[in-house]
C-alpha cells in the first residue's frame, strides 16, 4: 500500500522543523565569516556557484523585485578585464562612479573605523603606514579578484532607487553566508565601482547596468597571514536604542 500523500496535499503541509541539534548555528556562521583576500588555486565543484546564488536569492526584497545581476567572469575575458582595471589604477585614471558610497564629508567617527580597518589589513601583510608602494600593490589585488577561482561582477538596473540597493545588499550577504556554510570564503570588492565605464565596455553591458561591486569566492588559503585580519564591530549601544 502506498502511504505517500498526494502531491497537492503534501505541498500544503508546513515543512517539518529539523531537530534543534541539526539546525545551523547562525551566530557561529556569521562570526566565522570574514573578508578573505588570499585563496587556494582550487576550483569549485560544478554547479556550486549556481547553488550559492539560488540560496542567496532567497533574500527578501520589496515587492519581490529581486534587484541585481551577478555576472561570473572567466577565462580570457577575466584576464583582459583584470589587466585593464589594474592598468587604470596604476595610471591614476578616474571615472565618475555610478552611485555614492561614502558620506561626504566623512564624519570623524566613521573615519576612525575606516583607518582602523586599513591598519589591521596592512599590518597583517607587513606593510608600514608610510609604505605607499606596498599599500598600492595590495590594493591593486582588488582588481584581480584576489586570484580567487570565482570572480563575480554585481550590477543593478540604474532605475532602482536606494531601496533596490538595500535589497541587493541582503542578497550579497546571503551569498557570503551561503559560501561560508559550504566551507568556502568570499570577499566583496567595492573597488570595482571606481571603473564602471571600463567594466561596462569590456563586458558589453548597456548604460542601464550600474556597477555595484565585485565578489571573490573560493577556498581560503590557511597559510596567508592576511586572512587572519579581524576588524572590530562597534558596541551595541552605538547603534541600538530602546524607546518607550
Amino acid at each position: 500500500m502506498d502511504r505517500r500523500l498526494p502531491p497537492t496535499l503534501a505541498e500544503a503541509l508546513p515543512p517539518v522543523e529539523p531537530p534543534a541539534a541539526h539546525r545551523p548555528d547562525f551566530a557561529a556562521l556569521a562570526a566565522d565569516r570574514r573578508s578573505i583576500r588570499a585563496f587556494l588555486d582550487r576550483p569549485l565543484a560544478a554547479g556550486a556557484v549556481e547553488r550559492l546564488l539560488a540560496a542567496a536569492r532567497r533574500a527578501p526584497s520589496g515587492a519581490n523585485l529581486q534587484p541585481g545581476r551577478f555576472i561570473q567572469v572567466e577565462g580570457d575575458l577575466r584576464a583582459r578585464l583584470t589587466q585593464a582595471l589594474a592598468e587604470a589604477w596604476r595610471d591614476g585614471r578616474q571615472e565618475p562612479e555610478d552611485y555614492g558610497y561614502f558620506p561626504q564629508p566623512m564624519p570623524m567617527s566613521l573615519r576612525r573605523r575606516q583607518v582602523a580597518a586599513a591598519q589591521a589589513l596592512y599590518r597583517s601583510v607587513g606593510v608600514a603606514r608610510d609604505d605607499r608602494a606596498g599599500r598600492d600593490r595590495q590594493f591593486e589585488r582588488n582588481f584581480r579578484f584576489f586570484d580567487a577561482p570565482v570572480a563575480l561582477v554585481v550590477t543593478i538596473d540604474r532605475e532602482f532607487g536606494s531601496g533596490g540597493y538595500m535589497d541587493l545588499g541582503m542578497a550579497l550577504y546571503g551569498l557570503m553566508l551561503a559560501a561560508q556554510a559550504e566551507g568556502l570564503a568570499s570577499c566583496g570588492i567595492g573597488a570595482l565601482a571606481s571603473y564602471p565605464n571600463l567594466i561596462r565596455r569590456m563586458l558589453g553591458l548597456d548604460e542601464r547596468s550600474s556597477i555595484v561591486c565585485g565578489m571573490a569566492i573560493g577556498y581560503a588559503d590557511p597559510r596567508a597571514p592576511i586572512n587572519d585580519t579581524v576588524t572590530e564591530r562597534c558596541a551595541l549601544d552605538e547603534y541600538f536604542t530602546v524607546m518607550r
